[in-house]
């Protein structure tokens, strides 16, 4: 019996450029690619997901070796670095297609990822419902490749791009 040595985590939390990096540097992580999911247009352009008619949402596949970091901390993590009370996108990244989602690949997933929401409703952190929704992974399109690893190809853009993200993180998380 083969047990597998990686796996995937597809979080989406607005712009998949500020997405990549909380993630990239761990431990544990193979790899981070930026990419589009949940929508109904098979490989969806960069363009056409802006466009908001392919339902899809910009998000995150990360795959990971589960020996060194679990998923419970992939999804802990993933916390830090969203808004879980804006269903209505993230920070400056508005609509749908940047809407907080964590999509899960197995019931161990659903089942780490609602308990991990249910912990974090009952925390004082937020005062208001956490609506991050948690959905059955669908196919993930990775993104055209000026997008992958933005935060080291375009540092100055990234750091503009990330500034109204670490404010609102840094009112809520001991960072």
């Amino acid at each position: 019996m083969n047990i597998p040595t990686t796996d995937t985590a597809i979080f989406a939390g607005g712009c998949f450029w500020c997405m990549v990096q909380p993630f990239d540097t761990l431990p544990g992580i193979i790899s981070v690619r930026s990419g589009y999911t949940g929508g109904h247009v098979a490989n969806p352009t960069y363009q056409e997901v802006c466009s908001h008619t392919t339902g899809h949402t910009e998000a995150v596949k990360i795959e990971f070796d589960p020996a060194l970091i679990s998923y419970e901390k992939l999804v802990a993590i993933y916390w830090q670095v969203t808004d879980p009370t804006d269903a209505g996108g993230q920070f400056q990244d508005r609509g749908d297609s940047y809407r907080p989602v964590i999509f899960v690949n197995s019931p161990e997933q659903r089942a780490t990822a609602e308990a991990s929401k249910a912990t974090l409703q009952a925390s004082p952190i937020f005062t208001k419902p956490i609506v991050t929704t948690i959905e059955d992974a669908k196919p993930f399109y990775e993104a055209e490749e000026y997008h992958q690893d933005f935060y080291k190809k375009d540092p100055l853009r990234y750091a503009l791009e990330h500034g109204p993200r670490d404010q609102f993180l840094n009112e809520h998380w001991k960072r």
